[in-house]
């Protein structure tokens, strides 16, 4: 049993191929994955699992360890972060075609934030075990997938990066 699998709440779907058409649906308006033909999503969907969350769910939860990154298919969560009195901060949402645990899936630290449904929530996961399957078997597949990782946590370290520029600039300001 996999990290998902113990998640409260949680039903399995079975393998991520039935969900091939609306992962097609979903890249057509997101990066990730858009440089895979059919055939190469399919492939990748044959080492993903599907499951359904209800409304309140936390399909990830802060600070657990973590082997699996998830792409939301239908529905959205919230993302939490404890701040350091230990109270939850709301850092976003996230919707259809966007991935998390990312960072948990390659790295294996504990979890960054906290996920919890906003409404039902289907989604794919793909786990450490699978992607180093994928890597063996399909080394094509395999090796566009951690392209495609590294350039989304790329993206996110720049926009954090500005970010934290934007804070210090702000801090410097208000100390003048």
């Amino acid at each position: 049993m996999n990290a998902i699998e113990k998640v409260p709440n949680i039903k399995i779907l079975g393998d991520a191929v039935p969900f091939v058409e609306r992962i097609r649906e979903i890249i057509e308006v997101i990066q990730l994955f858009e440089d895979f033909e059919p055939q190469e999503l399919e492939a990748l969907a044959r080492y993903m699992r599907a499951y359904r969350a209800p409304l309140g769910a936390e399909v990830i939860r802060e600070g657990d360890d973590g082997d699996f990154m998830l792409l939301i298919l239908e529905g959205s969560v919230e993302i939490v972060k404890k701040d350091v009195r230990g109270q939850a901060q709301i850092m976003g949402t996230a919707g259809p075609g966007k991935t998390l645990g990312e960072m948990s899936l390659i790295d294996g630290e504990p979890r960054f934030a906290s996920c919890v449904a906003l409404e039902p929530v289907t989604f794919a996961v793909l786990d450490r075990e699978s992607l180093s399957r994928i890597l063996t078997e399909e080394p094509r597949v395999g090796v566009k997938l951690m392209m495609e990782l590294l350039m989304l946590l790329n993206q996110r370290l720049r926009s954090v990066s500005a970010q934290l520029m934007e804070c210090m600039e702000a801090r410097r300001s208000r100390i003048r």
